[in-house]
């Protein structure tokens, strides 16, 4: 029986997600792709998949301990979870675009004309409460309708006391409403293209988003699971650091240590190690992948056999420490 019930996400980054559990516990996912309970290599881990849509209300309700989620279902659920790690994968933007044959360049520009002749504004989105709040933060919006509510339009209901802006729940496909059902679309993109796909353009840029790991605070409060959490954050933390690293070996002569030991960036110092070879030493050292270009024609010069190994996980053995911001420490 799991002490740690853990709760992923199912959908656009479901693949994603599950190569970072198995990078992390350096195991395969069993059951993944046939059903909503699967295993790791854990026992003390209980793992359940569901739309990212739930996840941070059924953590914040105590239902998981913790779970991976986007941002943006975070701020659109208005969940008390603490964020543990950001995980830097489900890069998203959430973003209004409209027609392109409209003429407006942006949200503010789009509401003061149809408010200036009286037409109905119409939106459809997946993420009611932040397009509703988005909304209502622009200048024109004040200036013609004060602080009343855009209405919100699902299925089962129809609340909100201005006609003349209307949101419309969106249960996908958001991208294909425009014109014929709405105006403009509250919607999420990574690269844009199926906006310009569908004849959107973007007009106004709300926030970026990511997958993040979360949990439950009342769990955080358990000594048990804290400290299994804690392993969860090493583990994941460690996947997240070393996407972003290089493990380089390389061989260099007595003569030219020095100056490759002087351009070398690594964790704590390189590993030097003297070969069968008289004379000759061998380095190896962890480096960003940012300075890979930068390093290659200097290492030309200097030394020989250079080995690249990207690394599955590096991680860190010092102390983690939660605080009450929304990031982790690790001292």
């Amino acid at each position: 029986m799991g002490i740690v019930k853990f709760v992923v996400p199912k959908g656009s980054i479901e693949e994603a997600t599950f190569q970072i559990i198995e990078r992390a516990w350096q195991c395969n996912v069993s059951g993944r792709g046939r059903i909503y309970r699967v295993k790791i290599a854990d026992p003390e881990i209980e793992v359940k998949i569901l739309r990212p849509q739930e996840i941070p209300t059924y953590v914040q309700e105590g239902f998981h301990d913790v779970g991976i989620t986007g941002k943006d279902w975070i701020k659109e659920t208005n969940a008390d979870v603490k964020v543990l790690l950001d995980l830097e994968y489900g890069k998203v933007k959430q973003v209004i675009a409209i027609p392109e044959s409209f003429k407006f360049n942006s949200l503010d520009e789009l509401i003061d004309d149809f408010a200036l002749n009286k037409k109905t504004l119409r939106f459809s989105t997946e993420y009611l409460k932040s397009a509703s709040q988005y909304i209502k933060s622009k200048g024109n919006y004040k200036k013609h309708f004060g602080d009343l509510e855009p209405t919100i339009v699902t299925p089962w209901s129809r609340t909100g006391d201005n006609k003349l802006v209307e949101i419309f729940l969106s249960f996908g496909a958001t991208e294909a409403k425009p014109p014929e059902d709405v105006d403009a679309v509250f919607d999420i993109t990574e690269t844009g293209t199926t906006l310009i796909q569908n004849n959107l353009k973007i007009i106004d840029q709300v926030m970026e988003s990511t997958a993040v790991l979360i949990a439950n605070k009342e769990a955080l409060k358990d000594p048990i699971k804290r400290e299994k959490i804690i392993d969860m954050i090493v583990l994941l933390k460690g996947v997240v650091e070393a996407r972003k690293k290089l493990h380089i070996f390389v061989n260099v002569e007595k003569d030219n240590l020095k100056a490759l030991l002087n351009i070398l960036p690594s964790l704590k110092g390189p590993t030097v190690s003297n070969l069968s070879t008289e004379g000759w030493f061998g380095v190896n050292t962890i480096i960003d992948k940012n300075e890979f270009i930068r390093l290659v024609p200097t290492i030309r010069k200097i030394a020989q056999g250079l080995v690249i190994l990207e690394p599955s996980q590096i991680l860190s053995m010092d102390k983690v420490i939660l605080d009450d911001k929304d990031e982790v420490k690790i001292d």
